[in-house]
């Protein structure tokens, strides 16, 4: 019995070793989410958290040292979730499995509170090792995790980038401060890496040039990260950024990607690590079987959030209409409604707000989510921006350039009146363009209030896509109901281009 004992104590002293000697970690990464959970979301692209989820759980089931982080701005977004102020998000992602997240900007979306509530009902934690309150200085989130998997020790902290002091509402993080996160870092790397075979950290800080703080910055900055798991920027990094010893991944928006980051350990020291990102088609490979459970979760939380769509939360002195003939071809009163919420939100000396972006008829008398929802469906934040005046005319001369065709990049403006000849040839029609009261001054530098969907280029603005951000605000239908509660609809008559010459315009149907 005794030589049985050893005998069996001493194959388990072996396999350990084996175990400790060579070592595959999985970190399956997102970010960016933005409450695209289902794979309907973002006209199809997104691969849906149900399809995500299957497949990092099949890879879980034969290696234990498998891991999903995620990198932040999840909980903000999409009507199903927003609706909820983010709650409807929590169980589904306590089903999905993930195992850690950090705060991206717009998940402070609903208050500093808000998301310290979120935070507690979530079964993993949200690591935030830079976020601390402004009234006593400490903590808000748990700022790092250890986890211990097959001898194999991975330590993770979390950090959120500065900027969301600027790009969330400034009233949302009123209580709340952001310290520098290159000098965290440091303090993480001295604390944790005598601990840790292997150091994430798990960031929204991204990799835009305009940022003060970015995930390459802190990697040149700080000695002994491993792997970063980023986001904010939006980036597909289809094979990571390699800088000195620290792999970057970012898994681009909106799920339309799932990151996996592969790390070989041997006796407790980094062989190699690896980067690729999975679309829909390779996460079926791994699970042609969305999971069962988060997708009858995903039919209660549509259902929860029917209930609250009744809820009135405006009121309209007369209906505008939204007909697609007219507002993207001419100027509209709910156009202008529109723009004028966004620049009084953002405070800015001009706003726009294009025809696509209005999907539906605002009614009369009480307004509900449901309506306004109706009129905003794709979950759109509002930018506020710094602009040109020479990019001002550009961007004006594009949305008359297919005048009279519609187009559903034409612009309602506020803060502002243009006019311009169609019968001259495109990209030269615009004509006086006034700011304040005075004429445009194409060298100096306005501030402009514009959906996210234009800074990305869309309806090929690319114009805007470079612009300097200097503000993120919460999803448009907030902003729009919020105005008509304060403001109402004084002013929005139209007026403010002036089209100066009449042509054909073709006989298009609805």
């Amino acid at each position: 019995m005794a030589k049985k004992f050893f005998c069996v104590l001493f194959s388990l002293i072996i396999f350990n070793f084996a175990v400790c000697a060579a070592a595959e970690v999985v970190i399956f990464h997102t970010n960016d989410m933005h409450s695209r959970i289902q794979a309907s979301d973002d006209g199809n692209q997104s691969i849906g958290l149900a399809e995500m989820a299957a497949a990092v759980k099949t890879v879980k089931k034969s290696n234990s040292a498998t891991f999903w982080l995620d990198a932040g701005d999840t909980f903000h977004g999409m009507p199903i979730i927003t609706i909820s102020r983010g709650e409807n998000l929590i169980p589904l992602l306590n089903e999905a499995g993930i195992d850690a997240m950090t705060a991206g900007n717009h998940d402070f979306g609903y208050g500093a509170a808000q998301l310290e509530k979120i935070a507690k009902k979530l079964k993993f934690p949200l690591l935030d090792a830079n976020v601390v309150r402004k009234s006593n200085g400490k903590l808000i989130f748990k700022p790092y995790k250890i986890f211990n998997v097959n001898g194999i020790k991975i330590g993770v902290f979390g950090l959120s980038t500065p900027e969301t002091a600027f790009k969330t509402n400034p009233a949302n993080v009123k209580t709340v401060e952001f310290l520098n996160p290159v000098d965290v870092s440091k303090e993480m790397i001295k604390k944790l890496r005598p601990k840790c075979d292997i150091l994430i950290a798990l960031m929204h800080m991204g990799v835009d040039a305009s940022s003060e703080f970015t995930s390459e910055r802190i990697a040149r900055e700080t000695d002994g990260i491993d792997l970063i798991v980023d986001g904010h920027s939006h980036t597909a990094l289809p094979e990571g950024i390699k800088i000195k010893e620290t792999l970057i991944v970012q898994a681009g928006c909106y799920e339309h990607f799932l990151g996996r980051a592969t790390i070989e350990v041997e006796n407790h020291k980094i062989v190699s690590k690896k980067a690729e990102l999975l679309d829909s088609d390779e996460i079926k490979a791994i699970c042609p079987t969305p999971d069962r459970k988060i997708l009858n979760m995903l039919k209660e939380a549509n259902e929860k959030s029917e209930k609250l769509l009744d809820e009135v939360v405006a009121h309209s002195d007369k209906e505008l209409s939204s007909f697609r003939l007219l507002v993207r071809r001419n100027e509209s009163e709910l156009g202008n409604l529109t723009a004028d919420s966004f620049r009084f939100a953002a405070k800015s000396d001009i706003a726009i707000a294009n025809g696509g972006l209005l999907r539906a008829d605002l009614p009369e008398g009480d307004v509900t989510k449901r309506n306004i929802m109706a009129i905003f469906p794709f979950g759109n934040t509002l930018r506020v921006a710094e602009i040109k005046g020479s990019i001002i005319r550009e961007m004006l001369e594009h949305s008359v350039e297919f005048y009279p065709a519609s187009f559903g990049g034409f612009l309602d403006v506020s803060g502002m009146t243009f006019s311009y000849d169609p019968s001259k040839p495109a990209k030269h029609r615009v004509e006086k363009i006034v700011i304040g009261g005075q004429n445009l001054d194409e060298n100096k530098i306005y501030t402009i209030a514009l959906v996210d969907f234009h800074t990305s280029g869309g309806d090929d603005y690319t114009m805007l896509t470079n612009l300097k951000i200097i503000g993120e605000l919460g999803t448009i239908e907030e902003i729009f109901a919020e105005y008509l509660n304060q403001v109402g609809m004084s002013g929005i008559e139209v007026g403010r281009i002036t089209r100066l010459k009449e042509i054909p315009v073709p006989d298009e149907k609805f």
